[in-house]
């Protein structure tokens, strides 16, 4: 047990067994579905954890030794009873993905912004309104779930984060969405469940999801069909022209082979 690199624990446990403070190879531990509170101080001491999963436990608050794994990359506590991030979760430096969803959230955790490596943020069915105005600084963000809250309009701030990839809004109640056009790296755009009645302007290969858009795509790859297709007739019409030419000057070569031939004989 000592080596042993995965755990997953699922029994309902009140409390963390004593004896996983041991493990000092362990890189993996799912502790999703139990009923803890809390995890004790020791747990920091597993300095090789890279992934750690508290989803579905009764926490009121991130423990502070989990701020103390230096090595974290990924971090999972959704379905908590979590309203806010301590400050030493900047120490987590190495984080890469936070799952915070269905928590109770009122006000977006801007602690967050001290975290360099932070890519994907699942911040869901939480209880947000309003984003800050300074949210660009998060400029390694490249994945951000905020489907489920309770936006009544279009957080302008996304419009200045053109790193993003993935922007899921579903089930808000924004009635109006701006163009995306200026998000060039966006490939995944979700706003279902929202009053609106088509989706926004985006560019040709981002993927969207929500009212309108499958004929929108529809009418996407038809616009795209007829553009390969006008685009393989101008090849051709352009391989064509450039052959005539070719067949003129031999028929001119052929020409004066026939004539020189008549003036010999």
């Amino acid at each position: 047990l000592p080596l042993l690199h995965v755990l997953q624990l699922y029994y309902k446990f009140r409390r963390l067994p004593k004896q996983v403070l041991g493990l000092a190879h362990l890189e993996k531990l799912y502790l999703c579905g139990n009923r803890l509170r809390t995890l004790p101080d020791g747990i920091s001491q597993l300095q090789g954890l890279r992934i750690l999963a508290l989803d579905f436990n009764k926490m009121d608050d991130v423990p502070l030794a989990v701020c103390q794994l230096a090595n974290l990359t990924r971090l999972y506590l959704g379905s908590n009873r979590l309203m806010s991030l301590p400050p030493d979760i900047r120490n987590l430096q190495s984080l890469r993905c936070l799952w915070v969803e269905s928590n109770y959230f009122q006000h977006f955790p801007k602690q967050l912004y001290d975290l360099p490596q932070l890519r994907s943020l699942q911040i869901g069915d939480n209880r947000l309104r309003t984003l800050p105005s300074d949210l660009w600084r998060m400029e390694a963000l490249r994945g951000l779930w905020l489907y489920g809250n309770r936006f009544e309009e279009f957080p302008r701030v996304l419009l200045k984060m053109d790193q993003l990839e993935i922007l899921d809004l579903d089930r808000n109640r924004i009635s109006e969405f701006p163009s995306l056009l200026q998000l060039p790296a966006l490939r995944l755009f979700s706003y279902d469940h929202n009053p609106v009645k088509g989706p926004p302007r985006v560019g040709e290969e981002v993927i969207i999801v929500g009212e309108g858009a499958e004929e929108a795509l529809q009418v996407r790859e038809r616009r795209k069909e007829a553009k390969e297709r006008a685009q393989r007739e101008a090849e051709e019409a352009a391989a064509a022209a450039a052959a005539a030419p070719t067949r003129f000057s031999k028929f001119c070569t052929v020409c004066r082979r026939v004539t020189l031939r008549s003036e010999l004989y």
